[in-house]
């Protein structure tokens, strides 16, 4: 079996696993999205979602937090870590919104990421959840287990990552196939002690094959 079918298989099996892998992050419009993900960088999901309920009451749009100060924005979002650089780049980025977007967040990679406190991770997470573009972020879930179980291989960086894996994956799927690894990498492909015993797709997966070579005579 060569590696594209071994890819092909290892995707269907995902897709059984985790058949409503969706955003954990909790969001109604692409603002707020944008807004949760900034907020997520180095900070659970779960500490996330438990902020941004009071920060979008108090400043439901990018008109609104434009008009605050850094100042007023840490207490709300202090419990998510690095909450200085945080508060200041969302003031930031809200009066760019407002500035040069009409207040709207871009459907657009680049102008996703000419804003302050995005980076490329960010605007994919963007482009794939609130606008629907075949674009895959790469955290550390993801580079951990697409390089560990085949998708990539000895990819050293997260934009090598992304640029095999949308080699390897149909870009219809890119979208999900993100959410699957990261819950894949969450609760089974772990970074420490992985649970190969209860994987699904252990028998395709290039590490595990590594791991369970048999020794020579």
């Amino acid at each position: 079996m060569d590696r594209e079918e071994q890819n092909r298989l290892i995707l269907a099996e995902l897709a059984r696993l985790y058949p409503d892998a969706r955003p954990a992050l909790h969001f109604a419009n692409p603002f707020e999205l944008l807004v949760a993900v900034i907020l997520s960088a180095q900070c659970t999901d779960v500490k996330v979602n438990m902020v941004t309920p009071a920060l979008f009451a108090a400043y439901p749009d990018a008109a609104a937090l434009a008009k605050a100060e850094p100042a007023e924005i840490e207490p709300i979002i202090k419990t998510c870590g690095l909450f200085h650089n945080k508060a200041k780049n969302l003031v930031l980025m809200a009066r760019e919104l407002t500035v040069r977007f009409g207040g709207e967040v871009p459907a657009d990679h680049d102008a996703l990421e000419s804003l302050p406190g995005v980076g490329r991770k960010t605007a994919n997470v963007v482009m794939s959840c609130a606008f629907g573009a075949d674009a895959i972020a790469v955290d550390t879930h993801v580079f951990r287990v697409s390089n560990r179980i085949g998708l990539t291989t000895n990819s050293k960086t997260p934009l090598q990552t992304e640029l095999t894996l949308e080699k390897n994956i149909p870009p219809h799927l890119l979208p999900v196939a993100h959410h699957w690894l990261i819950l894949h990498g969450r609760y089974v492909c772990t970074a420490r002690a992985p649970k190969c015993g209860e994987c699904g797709i252990a028998v395709w997966c290039r590490k595990y094959a590594a791991d369970h070579k048999a020794p020579k005579d």
